[in-house]
């Protein structure tokens, strides 16, 4: 009944205050048609590994030096225009509806480009992040994507438990070097036994850049037991 009654409260409210476009601010959906159509798709070739554009097909030159400890990371568009302004509306302004639309764009991709999965787990905040920002864009994504697909979304035994800095700041090394063991995988449900063991597990997150919290969440994950683990983002910086 009180789910009825916002639903028809937020009806009401959308007759006389229609949603906006966040990207191109016309009237009728948070994220209209033509904006989501206009969402650069990540151009083929990519690497067979990180997913980021090459040249040629197989390995980027940076997989090639140094292989990444992921099974694959793979992104539905490019981290530029009308996709970084509503990531950033979703993660920074507290706008949680996005995350269906968003979430409904990388089940898109992902029927056309199915992975590997068994189960969909989301990067984790570390808590005082969590407390801080009160939400975590993955988990909204991934919950969403999980329905979507008709994959069971993991309870939150991967966890962070180092407090980082915020990648964004970083150089592909000292990416790397921030998220090294900042990642833990325990179970917190008794009696279920390790859901993620003998599992193709599919790490979600908003963006990759370099990779290197995904391969942090895959290194946790493998060793719980997972027998694979593939990235899958919205974007691609």
């Amino acid at each position: 009944m009180i789910t009825l009654l916002r639903r028809s409260g937020q009806g009401a409210l959308d007759l006389v205050f229609p949603p906006r476009c966040f990207v191109c601010h016309r009237p009728g959906a948070l994220l209209c048609d033509t904006c989501c159509r206009d969402f650069p798709p990540v151009p083929p070739p990519m690497c067979q590994l990180c997913g980021q554009p090459t040249d040629s097909p197989g390995l980027c030159p940076s997989c090639r030096h140094r292989p990444l400890a992921i099974d694959g990371i793979r992104s539905a568009f490019i981290f530029e225009g009308g996709v970084r302004q509503a990531i950033h509306e979703l993660k920074y302004r507290q706008h949680h509806a996005l995350a269906a639309t968003l979430a409904g764009l990388m089940a898109d991709y992902w029927r056309s480009n199915p992975l590997p999965a068994d189960m969909v787990v989301a990067v984790p905040l570390h808590p005082a992040r969590l407390r801080e920002r009160g939400y975590n864009q993955a988990e909204l994504l991934a919950h969403a994507l999980g329905g979507m697909i008709g994959l069971p979304v993991m309870a939150s035994g991967l966890r962070r438990v180092r407090h980082t800095q915020p990648q964004m700041s970083l150089d592909a090394t000292d990416r790397r070097g921030n998220v090294q063991a900042a990642f833990h995988y325990q179970p917190h449900e008794r009696g279920n036994g390790n859901p993620a063991r003998g599992r193709c597990v599919l790490v979600v997150d908003d963006v990759c850049t370099t990779g290197s919290t995904l391969e942090a969440c895959s290194l946790a994950l493998k060793a719980a037991g997972a027998s694979s683990v593939w990235g899958f983002t919205l974007a691609r910086a």
